[in-house]
């Protein structure tokens, strides 16, 4: 299948453009169903399942994972809300940051209690093609065409996921596994992120992705997918005003989507809660885990349980070697 490929888009490449860069598919604009079937040795398949368009940090998420040469990046998939603007938004900024050849798929719309901050950027972005799949769609044929390869970065309530779980239970066991931005396990949001043997711990607290579906999250833990949690404990990361300035000046594509998106959200300082679930792909050791068994109570708190693990769950996380990694592949961009 893949030495087949290869040649489609050689030939495919030869015709528009004479010669094949060593190394890279840049030249393989006109051939995107194929460059979409192709990951490079160790490249990580994966999908992103996000709401980008209130809060910020899913922007970042975004642009860590376009700029990771880890990931081999099959498509995204939005969730909860408003998902077609959502996917106009994603729509745009992958187009102007040199990546519209990746697909990107609106799931089930829902109702939402708060307002997409970043809508005119949206707005402004492409609508889909006639012919473009939904979300779940979309799920089904990339885990149908690369079984037990896929890792589902979900970054957003699970609407989108319990869609999937619901319509094609079987066939999303055969995903490698989801690693979920969501949960509380030990301490919620606004705590200092320090040691606990510095002081007390602001206790769990019901998590935004987790609360506005909590039936999502029980099925994702019931489905027998491996699953990797980044909860509040670890990716409380706020993006503080020096860092904010070297970005913003930067002057690449990339970072002037941000700085856009950033401004239309309209806040100061960004968490970056999201953008931790790109990182544990790239350097799990920024972002250790240990096995745990979770449950969502009827409130939506993520409960330690006893009993087996279903999950592996991270609590503590170098917040120096996030923002190492961060700011280095962001200020990367071109």
């Amino acid at each position: 299948m893949r030495n087949h490929v290869w040649m489609k888009l050689r030939d495919c490449v030869l015709r528009a453009a004479g010669v094949l860069a060593a190394g890279s598919l840049a030249l393989a604009a006109g051939c995107p169903a194929l460059v979409a079937q192709m990951a490079g040795p160790g490249q990580q398949q994966i999908i992103i399942d996000t709401d980008i368009g209130d809060d910020i940090d899913d922007a970042f998420a975004v642009a860590l994972a376009i700029e990771s040469p880890e990931l081999h990046i099959l498509g995204f998939t939005t969730t909860y809300g408003d998902t077609a603007a959502r996917a106009r938004l994603l729509r745009r900024m992958l187009a102007e940051t040199g990546h519209g050849e990746i697909p990107v798929a609106a799931g089930p719309a829902t109702q939402s209690r708060i307002r997409l901050t970043q809508m005119r950027y949206a707005e402004r972005g492409p609508a889909p093609k006639p012919d473009a799949p939904d979300a779940v769609s979309f799920l089904a044929s990339q885990i149908r065409a690369h079984p037990q390869e896929i890792t589902l970065v979900a970054i957003g309530p699970l609407t989108t996921v319990e869609a999937m779980i619901d319509r094609e239970p079987a066939l999303f066991r055969q995903l490698k596994q989801v690693v979920l931005m969501g949960g509380s396990v030990d301490r919620g949001y606004g705590a200092p992120y320090t040691d606990p043997a510095d002081g007390p711990l602001h206790g769990p607290d019901v998590e935004w992705n987790i609360v506005n579906d909590i039936a999502g999250a029980r099925k994702l833990f019931a489905s027998g997918v491996p699953v990797i949690v980044m909860p509040l404990d670890a990716t409380q990361l706020p993006l503080e005003e020096v860092e904010r300035g070297l970005l913003f000046a930067h002057g690449s594509p990339l970072t002037d989507a941000l700085t856009l998106l950033y401004h239309e959200w309209g806040q100061q300082t960004p968490t970056l809660f999201d953008a931790m679930t790109v990182t544990y792909l790239v350097h799990p050791q920024i972002c250790p885990v240990l096995p745990l068994r979770l449950a969502v109570d009827d409130k939506g708190y993520t409960r330690r349980e006893a009993g087996a693990p279903n999950a592996k769950v991270c609590l503590h996380s170098d917040r120096s070697g996030f923002f190492d990694l961060l700011m280095s592949r962001l200020l990367a961009s071109k």
